[in-house]
């Protein structure tokens, strides 16, 4: 087991008041546990930022299956990224909207340009990339 390290935070009353009730709500049990993932979470973003080594991200894109071309235009960039996309998840929201989710792997640079590719197509109503890494680094 990693060493633990104690270290001391001066904070505003005010501030720590409603950090705790947001942790509690989410089911946190301490502040200890809340700050180690919010410095993960931190450090995963640099991690995206300096492009180093292997990311993984999902790029959620909603949009109206009759828009003229748009889920054959999406099959054919998934099928020109085959070696980053690795599985897609099809949801059909209602009558006239899909969802899709879909699991990329690669630099993080390759895995931005799928993702604004993707959700930049003409009739994709909403997109989002989510991004993580694949751990090594984190404890």
């Amino acid at each position: 087991m990693d060493e633990l390290t104690r270290f001391g935070v001066s904070l505003p009353a005010q501030l720590i008041k409603a950090f705790d009730e947001s942790i509690e709500r989410k089911g946190y049990r301490t502040r200890s546990e809340a700050i180690r993932d919010m410095m993960r979470d931190y450090l995963v973003e640099k991690e995206w930022e300096n492009n180093a080594g292997v990311v993984v991200g999902t790029v959620t894109i909603v949009y109206d299956h009759h828009t003229r071309e748009l889920s054959s235009v999406l099959n054919n960039l998934q099928h020109d990224h085959h070696d980053e996309i690795i599985c897609t998840t099809h949801v059909h929201m209602d009558h006239d909207n899909c969802l899709e989710v879909i699991v990329v792997k690669g630099t993080s640079e390759r895995v931005m340009a799928i993702a604004d590719q993707l959700i930049s197509t003409r009739g994709v109503k909403h997109g989002k990339l989510v991004c993580t890494t694949t751990g090594e680094g984190l404890k």
